[in-house]
């Protein structure tokens, strides 16, 4: 997201600012480092994969479709991008809002007191356990007022940050119908597609959406569900319809005709693979992590408050993970260059008050839903 650039006379009475739908890796780079403050990269990623797993929580509780819970752990993501960790709002306050906001965007909308009863019933399972509604929520009545208006103020206020962050562009696109066509056209089996669309919902406890479009997220999944359905196994036997997962690793893991079809790069799907599998390695050291949940396909309001995310045990162990890193690496395609969607490097494109203007009311603002360049 990026001012316009406007005279020091003009700058407070009106700017613009641009929408970002991905960023490069460089720009990711800087503006995380730019937010992490004194949080080291493993506090960062352990509070990421926190503030995740909560909103797998709050979305299965509540019964939201797919797209609702991947949509907030990408905002999740972007607004930790603009805004320093601090004391102030804890990760599940964003998650609130994230929640909320996605809601809008995918017309699964709940009020925030809804919301706000249903985390109190996840962190506090006492509260939940004594609940006489069906899907577990806490009675907010129950509870200190004050509390409960302090949160649902803060929901509020940060949601405000949130829609500034997309300039109020409501469009989401998801890597899961991509997933189930490109899937089809490459031949890959029912087996293999199903593996591929978990792997999609993955991809969202990262920062991989933030930096490649939905298509690319998909083909990447398929790519990878193909390298840990392939590595060290045996080949399965031969099937005309279906391609296995060895000839599709070996397919898209060159150059080929495939990069022009689906308008994705061999060098992008290599950076989507080896994020996915930090992460798998990450979740086989740490069993408790929730990864994979199985996900109702709409929301229903009567579900239990028993039911909790699935968590699906790591079929693989780390070192074979990193086995399967190293023989990549040896392998591996250079890195292509990308440029931002701005005129200037990716340093420079924040290093001025474009970033810091977020959330403040300076003058009139012009939120356009495209780049420079494009409006």
């Amino acid at each position: 997201m990026q001012s316009g650039r406007q005279s020091p006379s003009n700058q407070a009475a009106s700017t613009s600012r641009f929408h970002h739908p991905y960023f490069t890796p460089a720009e990711v780079e800087f503006l995380a480092e730019k937010q992490r403050g004194k949080l080291s990269h493993t506090q960062e990623e352990k509070t990421r994969q926190s503030a995740c797993s909560f909103l797998e929580a709050m979305g299965t509780r509540i019964g939201f479709p797919r797209r609702t819970i991947a949509t907030a752990q990408s905002l999740y993501h972007r607004y930790n991008l603009f805004f320093p960790r601090n004391k102030e709002y804890s990760y599940t306050d964003i998650c609130h809002a994230a929640l909320f906001v996605s809601t809008k965007m995918h017309d699964t909308l709940k009020k925030p007191r809804e919301l706000l009863a249903v985390s109190f019933g996840i962190r506090n399972p006492e509260l939940a356990a004594r609940s006489k509604h069906p899907g577990g929520e806490v009675d907010l009545d129950t509870l200190d007022s004050q509390m409960v208006e302090s949160e649902r103020q803060r929901l509020l206020t940060i949601e405000r940050l949130i829609l500034e962050t997309i300039c109020f562009n409501f469009t989401s696109r998801m890597a899961f119908p991509y997933v189930i066509k490109i899937g089809r056209v490459l031949k890959a089996s029912k087996r293999l597609t199903k593996f591929a669309w978990r792997i999609a919902t993955d991809c969202h406890r990262t920062l991989l959406p933030l930096q490649y479009p939905a298509h690319t997220i998909a083909i990447g999944s398929i790519y990878v569900a193909s390298l840990l359905s392939s590595f060290e196994q045996p080949p399965e036997p031969a099937n005309p319809e279906f391609r296995s997962p060895h000839e599709l690793a070996a397919l898209l893991g060159k150059h080929g005709a495939w990069e022009e079809q689906f308008q994705s790069q061999a060098a992008d799907l290599e950076d989507i693979a080896h994020a996915m599998l930090d992460l798998f390695i990450q979740s086989s050291q740490n069993p408790s992590a929730n990864t994979s949940p199985s996900t109702p396909s709409s929301p229903h309001p009567h579900s239990s408050h028993s039911r909790q995310p699935t968590v699906i045990p790591s079929p693989w162990k780390s070192e074979q993970l990193i086995r399967l890193k190293i023989v990549m690496r040896e392998t591996e395609i250079p890195p292509r260059k990308r440029q931002p969607l701005g005129t200037a490097d990716p340093s420079a494109l924040y290093k001025a008050e474009d970033a810091n203007l977020v959330g403040k009311n300076e003058g009139t603002v012009r939120f356009l839903f495209g780049p420079p360049g494009v409006y």
